[in-house]
């Protein structure tokens, strides 16, 4: 099985019959993880296919294998690639990467001026921001949109964030900004990253070190983070 055997595509609204199967993924995929996530009705994400905002992908034989959808914030400003999920029997052939890629080039395209941003633990998810020129930022530079943000309570992590009062925590904050256009930074860290698994959880370690143990803080705490990063990179 590879990538060639999958359709990824803007979802339709007849696509709609698919909701329900899509939430459950959603909600056991982040069970797995340890996470939590903004939790979503099937009438949400049908409305998201009935707009125009959502992809959607199918194996050649006609089963659904993955989906994601952009959310607005801040009246259009920034804009979230939400809810990525594959289903299990299609993950580790490049899906993941594809629906980014796909969900990216039509966020781009309804929203160009927008800053498109995502909130992350995985080093996979990461590695697909990179490539699309995401690079970390400081949580300050994202949304500040109430909205989004009560979709953190779900997380196992929430009481983090409080604690941090949403300056930081577990996951770390990527944003792409169509005016600037700076990622070459980032896309080498999550390479090393990428190529070195234990570099990763030496990487999450620190980082956990620093949210839990140290005071709220904005771009010097991120600062201390990836000057470790470069550091183990040596």
């Amino acid at each position: 099985m590879n990538i060639n055997d999958f359709i990824v595509q803007v979802a339709l609204p007849e696509h709609r019959v698919f909701a329900e199967q899509i939430c459950d993924e959603m909600a056991e995929s982040a069970k797995a993880r340890g996470t939590g996530i903004a939790k979503r009705s099937p009438e949400y994400v049908a409305g998201k296919m009935a707009d125009g905002k959502a992809v959607i992908a199918f194996h050649k034989d006609g089963s659904w294998a993955g989906f994601c959808y952009i959310e607005t914030w801040s009246h259009g400003q920034f804009v979230a690639n939400s809810g990525l999920v594959v289903s299990p029997e299609y993950r580790k052939v490049g899906l993941a990467h594809a629906i980014k890629e796909k969900i990216f080039e039509l966020s781009r395209v309804k929203y160009p001026k927008a800053k498109i941003f995502g909130l992350t633990t995985g080093l996979a998810v990461m590695k697909i921001n990179s490539d699309l020129g995401y690079e970390p930022v400081t949580y300050s530079e994202l949304t500040q949109d109430e909205e989004f943000w009560k979709g953190c309570q779900s997380c196992v992590n929430f009481e983090i964030l409080k604690m941090k009062e949403r300056k930081n925590c577990m996951c770390t904050a990527m944003l792409y900004d169509p005016v600037e256009q700076k990622h070459d930074v980032a896309k080498k860290f999550a390479e090393e990253l990428h190529k070195k698994p234990k570099l990763y959880e030496r990487f999450m370690s620190i980082k956990s070190r620093l949210v839990v143990k140290a005071k709220p803080s904005g771009k010097k705490g991120l600062k201390a983070l990836f000057l470790l990063v470069t550091i183990l990179f040596k």
